[in-house]
């Protein structure tokens, strides 16, 4: 018989490595596809769902799959107004909001700074290694994907360090 630790263990593995898959794709191809993202956020409200198993109640995955969604797709929708061109995938969104129904809406805050701060980075040298200019699009999927896994193995590590800083 596996315990809930253990199927939480496993479920944690299983995330993980669908998410560097995700990671790998959207470096590849710049698309997060609809198959592998919707079901990941449909099996993380279903996990979240079940009291003893969930890494979150499931109203909290519930607004965090929502929220997700709707925060980049609100971001993207005030770019395209803005510059007459889309400025996020939707599939980052997707992402996100599987991601928010696997850890919760609280961890959204966290997820987001640390893709950003890594995008940034990241993305500076992504386009400076393909000698790119500035303006060039490059993949976000994969800087949501790595946070979402920091988020996933050590939770609110960025509220963490940040208190002890100010302490």
């Amino acid at each position: 018989m596996i315990d809930s630790l253990t199927t939480i263990g496993i479920l944690r593995i299983l995330l993980i490595l669908v998410l560097i898959y995700l990671a790998y794709i959207d470096l590849r191809t710049f698309r997060l596809p609809d198959a592998i993202t919707i079901p990941m956020m449909t099996t993380g409200l279903l996990f979240n769902y079940f009291p003893s198993l969930g890494f979150t109640s499931f109203s909290n995955a519930l607004t965090g799959a929502i929220v997700g969604y709707a925060f980049l797709w609100g971001l993207n929708a005030i770019y395209r107004w803005a510059k007459k061109q889309h400025g996020i995938g939707m599939g980052d969104a997707k992402l996100l909001a599987a991601l928010g129904a696997w850890l919760g809406a609280s961890a959204l805050p966290e997820i987001l700074l640390m893709a950003s701060i890594g995008g940034l980075i990241g993305g500076l040298i992504w386009l400076q290694y393909q000698k790119k200019s500035i303006r060039t699009a490059f993949p976000f999927g994969p800087f949501l994907a790595i946070a979402g896994i920091i988020e996933l193995l050590w939770p609110q590590i960025l509220q963490t360090y940040i208190q002890s800083a100010l302490i």
